[in-house]
């Protein structure tokens, strides 16, 4: 493990290189970049970047850092990516064999500016303490706001922020240790793109509503309720929730015309687990509530090994958070917990509308789910992960299966709420709704001609219905892969 700090133009951001099975934190004191410890030659890390625009965690490897630019070998990781890159050098490299890895101080050498991006400050909800809604440290729950203006004073997003999740004591041990377990390590500001932005341009139907981001620092998808006393480690994920909510309730939003609850990855999985809990907040009123979940279809899938990889680490979540006594009964009356953790389980049943966008080849799930290294054991399919047009023909059976599965689960009991809309696109990637590239941008992808934030909006609004399912792989020629 070992970190390091560099200077981009005015921010100040931070490599966070992980252990890849401990997920144990490399720190980072200032703005001075310490190596740790080097860990041994060619061996998998997580790294993030970290700023007032945080980006991506990916397992990859450093193989260039000159004065052009940092050049890396990626691959999405357990945390999955959850905003865009401040960076314009940030160069993503073809996965290659490395017998080294280096840890470098260095001050990148900008080449292309930054496009300027407000700041939204950092929020501590200080009296949720005392109801014991704290992150995994013990530390306040935090949120970034940005307010909002003329007609859309009365109409509010709230986005739960995600960040993957720690499925047993000692890796949430970890885990307090980061952005993602205390606010007291968390970006004391964060640049709003996408469905976010105040950008009419990047963001036409939703620039002047209240805008406003929960931080994760929970581990279960907002959803836990527990402590333990031997770490001292707090899962009070569902009190967060609540404390949150009631908070910006408390501030206006209980005055709102229309809100829209959203998440991506983790918090896209929180949007679906919580959608009727946050309706049941404006019950009585005329308010006009939805959902939008992002990259939250987590599938239960069969691994290449004939294996359940993501049933057994979502097991651990589920136990270790003490999580079925927060999932909805409509599915817990009938299945078990980690079954409920699930969305193909729970969203047939839920009665606020909402929307699912999701790739069909998500990309978090094929690293982590379909094809994860512990069932891939030949490497048969390290290729594939890296580039999609490394896929052999089998490979391709089974991506084109996965796709079929997630296809069969939104055309289900989903599909026959007629509030329910969908946007499944055949592209290799993870999360679409706050990266300007993906959400709204001349040459964003699109079904029918017809944009991601336009889907949304025109769902949202009610001016048309949104159903929207690509064509399998490779017909999508719109599509901003990862891979």
């Amino acid at each position: 493990e070992w970190g390091l700090t560099f200077l981009y133009e005015t921010y100040i951001l931070k490599l966070h290189f992980l252990k890849f099975c401990a997920v144990e934190l490399a720190r980072v004191e200032g703005n001075v970049s310490k190596v740790v410890a080097r860990p041994p030659g060619g061996v998998p890390c997580h790294f993030s970047l970290a700023g007032p625009a945080y980006t991506h965690v990916w397992i990859g490897y450093i193989s260039i850092i000159d004065s052009a630019g940092i050049y890396i070998s990626l691959e999405p990781g357990r945390e999955s990516r959850e905003y865009p890159s401040p960076l314009l050098n940030l160069k993503m490299g073809e996965k290659i064999g490395m017998a080294k890895l280096w840890a470098l101080s260095l001050v990148v050498l900008v080449l292309a500016a930054a496009p300027s991006v407000p700041a939204v400050p950092i929020t501590l909800i200080t009296s949720a303490v005392d109801k014991g809604a704290v992150c995994m440290d013990g530390t306040p729950p935090a949120y970034h706001m940005d307010p909002g203006s003329g007609a859309g004073k009365k109409s509010w997003i709230v986005n739960l922020e995600g960040g993957g999740w720690c499925e047993s004591v000692t890796a949430c041990m970890y885990r307090k240790g980061s952005r993602l377990g205390s606010s007291n390590l968390m970006e004391r500001q964060l640049e709003f793109r996408g469905i976010l932005s105040s950008n009419p341009a990047e963001n036409p139907d939703f620039y002047s509503w209240n805008r406003v981001m929960i931080r994760y620092c929970d581990g279960a998808s907002f959803a836990g309720e527990g402590y333990d006393a031997g770490s001292r480690v707090y899962f009070r994920g569902q009190r967060i929730f609540n404390a949150a909510i009631q908070h910006l309730l408390s501030i206006g939003m209980s005055s709102a015309d229309q809100v829209l609850l959203a998440g991506g990855s983790a918090g896209g999985l929180s949007a679906i687990l919580h959608c009727d809990q946050f309706g049941a907040f404006f019950a009585g009123r005329s308010t006009t509530v939805k959902c939008l979940a992002d990259a939250g279809l987590f599938l239960d899938a069969v691994d290449v090994a004939g294996g359940h990889t993501l049933r057994s680490y979502f097991g651990g979540v589920v136990a270790t958070h003490r999580v079925a006594q927060t999932l909805p009964r409509s599915c817990t009356g009938h299945l078990d917990a980690t079954s409920c953790f699930f969305p193909q389980n729970i969203i047939g049943s839920i009665k606020t509308p909402i929307f699912l966008l999701n790739a069909a080849y998500d990309t978090w799930q094929i690293h982590e789910s379909l094809a994860p290294d512990v069932a891939d054991h030949g490497g048969a399919w390290r290729a594939c992960k890296s580039n999609r047009l490394a896929c052999n023909a089998s490979q391709m059976k089974v991506l084109q299966a996965f796709r079929e599965q997630m296809v069969g689960i939104v055309e289900g009991a989903f599909s026959r709420s007629k509030g329910n809309g969908f946007f499944i696109n055949s592209c290799f990637t993870h999360g679409q709704s706050k990266v300007p590239a993906t959400w709204n941008a001349n040459g964003s992808p699109t079904i029918h001609n017809k944009s991601i934030a336009k889907s949304v909006s025109d769902w949202y609004f009610g001016r048309a219905e949104v159903r929207a399912i690509d064509c399998p792989y490779p017909c999508d020629h719109t599509c901003h892969n990862d891979i």
